[in-house]
């Protein structure tokens, strides 16, 4: 167990994924269980990344349902191509097939629509199936959802049952915008990811940004921070940092000063009310980060 533990944190190393050794764990609890994972926490924190990651690592393809309110059983599962369908049945008006050859035809694989749900159960590998943002479906898209994940079955009464010869790899994540049922939370595993440490911060910044100043690397991930103590609208979360270090980068900045930060607030800020209460802070945030231009400095 343990070897195989050490290889899911180097193959996380691997693929530029820093992380804590929990979240390994899980990761590796996860495939050897044959359990979905359920990964919560804040909005730009990594949770999505960790899908993508695995895929990349175990060389399989990435399925992704992007969860919304309203989302449906057939938006999910599979859709017949109704207009090629009819087409079909234009074209054949004139042939001598039967009525039940011509249904035989049109209702058949080409003119399936495979929705992610059928399409992670078709695969000949076992594929990486991203549940993104399970919290902004409605409840009884989730009490479908148990039932899949249950059987690893899908029943299309044209074409009958389609059971999964491969078992995806479930990730499922949520920003906590609703409570998630109980139903759910016990068929799965669980892992939380926080906003990260100034030092982990710093290593993904470097990781991801390996050009910048090692000075503004330090002093952008000082600031963000500070700036996650505010009571904001939106906190920014690693996403944002990686944006806000790029931005700095091209910009060939190797020092943060508040004219830079109040210029470029939108990068990692999203609301108008956050920037403006950012904007009145900046003296603060600079005191409490020990922050010092290079004009301060000499």
């Amino acid at each position: 167990m343990q070897n195989s533990f050490e290889q899911v944190q180097q193959i996380l190393q691997n693929q530029g994924y820093i992380s804590e050794k929990s979240t390994a764990m899980s990761i590796f609890l996860s495939m050897e269980l044959g359990k979905p994972l359920l990964i919560e926490g804040p909005a730009g924190v990594g949770k999505t990344e960790i899908a993508k990651v695995m895929s990349k690592a175990l060389n399989t393809q990435l399925i992704r349902l992007q969860c919304y309110e309203g989302l449906d059983a057939t938006h999910a599962l599979y859709e017949w191509n109704y207009q090629r369908q009819l087409l079909h049945l234009k074209l054949e008006e004139q042939s001598d097939k039967s009525l039940q050859e011509k249904e035989q035809t049109i209702f058949s694989d080409a003119f399936l629509l495979k929705r992610p749900l059928l399409k992670a159960i078709s695969q000949e590998q076992s594929p990486v199936l991203l549940i993104d943002e399970i919290d902004r479906a409605d409840e009884e898209f989730e009490s479908f959802l148990l039932e899949v994940l249950a059987e690893w079955q899908i029943t299309i009464p044209e074409l009958g049952t389609i059971k999964a010869n491969h078992i995806p790899y479930v990730i499922v994540t949520s920003n906590r915008v609703r409570e998630l049922s109980e139903a759910l939370r016990r068929r799965c595993l669980y892992l939380w990811i926080d906003y990260p440490s100034f030092d982990k911060e710093l290593a993904i910044v470097h990781n991801k940004v390996p050009q910048i100043d090692e000075n503004l690397g330090k002093q952008i991930c000082l600031f963000m921070q500070e700036v996650r103590k505010q009571k904001l609208e939106k906190i920014p979360g690693i996403a944002e940092t990686l944006d806000w270090a790029t931005a700095l980068s091209a910009l060939h900045i190797d020092y943060l000063d508040k004219n830079i930060v109040e210029e470029t607030l939108g990068v990692i800020l999203k609301d108008w009310q956050d920037i403006r209460q950012t904007q009145l802070s900046l003296s603060e945030l600079f005191k409490k980060t020990g922050i010092t231009s290079k004009l301060e400095s000499l």
